[in-house]
């Protein structure tokens, strides 16, 4: 009789092997997966980290390269959320440690990486309120009163929710509740973090666990670093934001001509892309980070380019934006900042 050889993450096609059954939306294929590699003693912290969340980073990667659509990159999220489940279940762990709310600010969908997260904390002893993706505000600090944990971890992958991550922040620590932030929203380093008010930050969960399971909360951030955010610009570009928009899709149509040719899908997404420029101005004004809105538009060139996009209708559409703001030098500053990315 043979004896069916042990799998073990240490073998790259295992990682091929699980992207594919993702891909494919085989859920039962992706969960027998992660069970076999618990059963032949791979640690639920490994899966995770290592299997689930990587696997979950390719995926991006594929949507971002054009070569999964978003319907695929958003049914290999669901197969990928169901093989975590399937590891949560098999691994439970009575609570030693104190009580931690989890949430994703408001605005912000990406929430399998704070449901990893939840996992990872539950395995090192906490207790876990874990409240999702796009949690409002007001909700979340009413979930702290009745319910009175120790932190709060809260995620942001986005720089656009900056502002309401700000918020949140806030609201928290008026509650007697610090603040551990994370996610790529907060910048390289977590750099916006401290800014915001954050008490500490973390790059990932298994930094998360570590940084929580020393002596909580560290040492308090000076309240006056982020009692003053956003000015007379950010707040022009935030209460003209539909205004801008319309503007900038109305002056593209005559600077760019291909555009005339555009179906009303691609218009709808070029509308997304104009809003998507606003958006990521407001925040870099928010912060006064000005690679906040050079990252975004370095990515987006990319991305645009996948798709068969050249970078002078994206340059277009950045000057479209800029000449309705000649009148407020910071914001141009930044949008110029933006098109030089893009070179000659």
């Amino acid at each position: 009789m043979s004896v069916a050889a042990r799998r073990s993450l240490d073998d790259p096609g295992l990682h091929d092997e699980f992207l594919g059954l993702v891909g494919e939306g085989d859920e039962f294929g992706a969960v027998e997966l992660v069970t076999t590699l618990l059963d032949d003693g791979v640690t639920p912290q490994r899966v995770m980290m290592e299997l689930i969340a990587g696997t979950q980073t390719r995926v991006g990667e594929l949507w971002a390269a054009n070569e999964w659509t978003v319907a695929r990159e958003h049914a290999a999220t669901a197969i990928s959320e169901r093989a975590l489940a399937a590891v949560a279940a098999r691994s439970t762990v009575r609570p030693t440690r104190g009580r931690v709310a989890i949430a994703c600010v408001d605005g912000e969908w990406h929430a399998l990486p704070t449901r990893i997260l939840a996992e990872m904390l539950r395995l090192d002893g906490w207790r876990v309120d874990y409240l999702g993706a796009n949690v409002p505000g007001p909700h979340l600090i009413t979930h702290l009163h009745q319910t009175g944990p120790d932190v709060v971890a809260l995620s942001c992958m986005i720089a656009t929710r900056l502002p309401r991550a700000h918020a949140a922040i806030t609201a928290c620590k008026a509650a007697g509740v610090p603040v551990i932030a994370g996610g790529r929203g907060f910048g390289p380093g977590g750099r916006y973090a401290q800014h915001l008010g954050a008490d500490a930050w973390a790059a990932g969960a298994e930094e998360a666990v570590q940084r929580l399971a020393r002596h909580w909360p560290p040492h308090q951030p000076d309240p006056q670093l982020s009692a003053y955010l956003g000015d007379e610009e950010y707040t022009y570009v935030v209460r003209n934001r539909p205004e801008l928009i319309s503007t900038a899709m109305h002056r593209l149509t005559e600077a760019y001509p291909a555009m005339r040719d555009y179906n009303q899908r691609q218009r709808d997404s070029t509308a997304e892309d104009m809003a998507h420029i606003v958006d990521f101005l407001a925040s870099a004004l928010y912060v006064s980070e000005t690679s906040i809105f050079t990252d975004f538009v370095e990515w987006t060139n990319g991305v645009l380019q996948a798709r068969g996009v050249p970078p002078v209708a994206l340059r277009v559409g950045l000057e479209t934006v800029r000449a309705q703001l000649r009148d407020y030098p910071t914001a141009t500053a930044v949008i110029s900042a933006g098109i030089r990315v893009l070179g000659e």
